[in-house]
Order: structure tokens, then C-alpha cells, then sequence
């Protein structure tokens, strides 16, 4: 059931969590001062004994009428009665005291917002390093969520999904004053914690009951955008809330990653490229190869992990041997950059025929996933229904594009038509 609320002049008091919120700020009152304030309220306009209210507040105890009196004035001082023509108690003399303001009784209350503030602004993490060739994409969907309020970013592991959310975030923060909120799910197994997460994030307490209608309630008035990353594994969790979210606040967007679409109502999609890379026959100088942002990447990653590197016009044919053998991937030429140390680059593309076990050296502070290609890779088949699995287990015979006739002849007899193989080829080549 929903928990009731008691609401007067600017206050709320919700007794089931034991607190009094001033205009949705937390007020701080003793526990004895908080148990007169309910009892008094939850009988509005009846004239309670100080008998009564010394039996219901100090049940165990045997206190006198002074130590009532000095908890009436607490309560008088949170609520500032007598000020500014507030009234709120009333002593009536011989026989005790009543709550004389007018309350109205409520359900669904607004979420508790802790007293740090945890939301205020929003908790937009900021990158440690150069974003290389995104400047386009960023600036054309951070317009596209303007318009749309509800934005996708679709990509297989590794394509920088995260890093252009965060910059989109970034560039339209200004734009939304209640600031803006990353809830990171990559972490999350249960789809039932997707609210809580989010909830955590705007640094929200609210009822287990249905932590939904709370979360839609504390944000029905809120100008903000909401960044749900790395959606892939509690897609239809993620789905509703968004949804229900966007229903019920008006002024809030919503940026998600996902490895597919959320195919949820109001869903724009952007299906991200990887980098920028030279075509096959071009023959280029260290200084032209530069101008290609795949190769940018790779460059920048592997300065700073070897120390003296140097990009000089003998390196590009490696070079672009391994953007090309890694597709332009952001987070595969960051592995690659990091081996540059161990093997150079000549070395390395010679070695990338062996890519799973030479592309281990991620950083110890990122996901799992992203340590190593394998581990990307198995993220993503770990994800699939075993017949889609067997789908891509076919579809591997193809090194680069496929037509869908070509998807089709591969794996013509594990579906009971080419219907099926038709929907389920395009997710899978996009996350291959």
C-alpha cells in the first residue's frame, strides 16, 4: 500500500519513514518532538491530553509536564509557529494541546532527498583522457536529444559507446537546471535493482514497494537528463523505467547505451561507427595517416604507454594494419596501443592473428569486459539465446560485411524461416 502523507502549509510528514520535509528538504527533530508532531497531526483539530501525549511519546518512562513542554517547543520552533502568521499548535490550557493547522492526507510521496544534497547537480564523471574522433557526433545528437528527449546509443562492446554519453552529457549539462545524473548498470544482475540504481544516483531514499512510483514522483518537477549506461543485459528494466519516467516528468531526457535497442516508446537510435580509417590503397605519410581518427587514437594511446614512441612515415603500413585488423574499434586500438611497449608496432600487427591473447592489457580500473578483447566478446555471447548464439557461431565464417541472402544460405537450417534469420542477423553482425 502507499504510505500516507500529512501535508501542511510548506511541510510534509510522513510518519512509516519518520521524517518531516520542509518544500522536500529534510528537516532534523528529536525522535520524542517527531512522535508529538504525529500524534498531534494524525488527530488535527482534536485537543489531546498531556496525559496522552506523555503515555504515546514516553510509553516506558515516567517523565513530567516539563519535559513535554520542552519537546512542544522543539516542534514549534522546526515548523516556525508564531512567525510570519503561522499557527500551527495551540495549548489549550487544563486540558492540552491541538494541532490547529489545516492537513491534507496524501499518498505517493516525493522521494527523501538526504541531507548532503547527493543530487544537487548531478554526478557526471569526467574523462581522464583526450575523446578522439567524436566531435561531430557529439555535437548532432546532443541537438537530436534536445528534440527528442529520449536517445539510444547503439554500438557492439567497445565502440565507445560510454565515453560519447558522458561527452553528450557534458555539452547540454547547462541546459537542464536540475543538473544531470550517470547510473552506470553494467555492474547490475538483477533487473529489479535498475530503480534502485537510479535512485542511488540522484542520491534518492525511497519505499521498496514500488520504488518506480517514488522515482516518477521525486522527478515530476525536475529539468534534468538521466545517462542509463550499458543497458544490453536488463533491457526490458531498463525499457519500462524510461518509459515510465518520461511519462510522468515532462522536463526530463533520457541518454542510454545499449549493445541493442531498448525498443521502448519515444526511442531514438544512433548506431555509433567506429573511427575513421584510410582506404586500403592509399599510401600516406605519418603526418596524412594522423588526419584519420582511428589512427589518431592509436597514436595518442600508445605515447603514453610507451615511453619515446614515435609515429614515423616507416610505421604507417603496420600501423594501418592494425586499425583495419581491429575495425576501427576504440577500445580493441586501446588494447593494441598498450602492447606497442612489449612488441612495437611491426611486431604487433604481425601478432594480431592471435589478438585474444595478445590484447590483455586494459586497465585494472575498468570493467571486466574491457580488460581484454575475449572478455568483450564473451559479455556480448553470454547475452544471446542459445539459438542466436548458434547464428553467430555460423555467421563467423564471414571476415568482414555479409549480405542478408549470404546470413540466410549460412544458417538456412536453424530457423524455421529465413523470416527469423532476417531479424535476428542484424543484431548479431553489429555486435561481432
Amino acid at each position: 500500500m502507499d504510505e500516507e502523507v500529512f501535508a501542511f502549509g510548506s511541510f510534509r510528514l510522513i510518519p512509516a519513514q519518520r521524517a518531516l520535509l520542509d518544500d522536500g528538504k529534510p528537516l532534523r527533530l528529536g525522535s520524542r518532538a517527531l512522535d508529538i508532531l504525529t500524534t498531534l497531526v494524525e488527530h488535527a483539530g482534536e485537543t489531546i491530553s498531556k496525559e496522552q501525549l506523555i503515555t504515546h511519546t514516553w510509553p516506558d518512562t515516567v517523565v513530567d509536564d516539563g519535559a513535554l513542554r520542552v519537546h512542544i517547543a522543539a516542534v514549534r520552533k522546526a515548523l516556525g509557529d508564531g512567525r510570519a502568521g503561522r499557527r500551527y499548535i495551540a495549548n489549550n490550557p487544563g486540558r492540552g494541546y491541538a494541532f490547529v493547522g489545516p492537513v491534507t492526507r496524501e499518498n505517493s510521496p516525493p522521494a527523501i532527498v538526504p541531507p548532503n544534497g547527493a543530487a544537487a547537480g548531478g554526478n557526471l564523471p569526467k574523462p581522464l583522457t583526450r575523446i578522439v574522433g567524436r566531435d561531430d557526433v557529439i555535437v548532432a545528437l546532443a541537438a537530436q536529444l534536445a528534440r527528442r528527449r529520449f536517445l539510444t546509443i547503439v554500438g557492439p562492446g567497445g565502440i565507445g559507446k560510454t565515453t560519447v554519453a558522458v561527452a553528450i552529457a557534458g555539452a547540454v549539462r547547462g541546459s537542464y537546471k536540475d543538473g544531470v545524473w550517470f547510473v552506470g548498470l553494467a555492474s547490475l544482475s538483477d533487473p529489479e535493482l535498475v530503480p534502485s540504481a537510479l535512485g542511488a544516483a540522484l542520491g534518492v531514499q525511497f519505499s521498496s514497494a514500488n520504488p518506480v512510483q517514488w522515482l516518477t514522483a521525486w522527478l515530476r518537477d525536475k529539468a534534468g537528463l538521466i545517462v542509463l549506461d550499458s543497458c544490453e543485459h536488463l533491457v526490458d528494466a531498463a525499457a519500462a523505467l524510461a518509459e515510465a519516467v518520461l511519462k510522468a516528468a515532462p522536463s526530463i531526457s533520457i541518454l542510454t547505451t545499449s549493445r541493442e535497442p531498448l525498443r521502448a516508446e519515444g526511442e531514438a537510435l544512433h548506431r555509433l561507427a567506429a573511427l575513421e580509417l584510410p582506404s586500403n590503397s592509399i599510401n600516406l605519410a605519418a603526418s596524412d595517416a594522423l588526419r584519420y581518427s582511428a589512427v589518431q587514437l592509436f597514436n595518442e594511446r600508445a605515447m603514453a604507454a610507451a615511453d619515446g614512441f614515435s609515429f614515423a612515415d616507416d610505421d604507417v603500413p603496420a600501423v594501418l594494419e592494425i586499425c583495419r585488423r581491429l575495425d576501427g574499434i576504440p577500445l580493441a586500438l586501446e588494447l593494441a596501443a598498450a602492447r606497442v611497449d612489449a612488441f612495437g608496432v611491426r611486431d604487433l600487427a604481425a601478432h594480431l592473428d592471435d589478438r585474444f591473447h595478445v590484447l590483455t592489457s586494459g586497465r585494472r580500473t575498468a570493467l571486466p569486459r574491457h580488460q581484454t578483447l575475449g572478455a568483450a566478446l564473451d559479455w556480448s555471447y553470454q547475452l544471446l539465446p542459445e539459438e542466436e548464439r548458434a547464428v553467430l557461431r555460423r555467421l563467423s565464417i564471414f571476415a568482414g560485411e555479409f549480405a542478408l541472402e549470404a546470413a540466410i544460405a549460412a544458417a538456412v537450417d536453424l530457423h524455421p524461416s529465413d523470416s527469423d534469420i532476417a531479424t535476428t542477423s542484424p543484431t548479431l553482425s553489429a555486435n561481432r
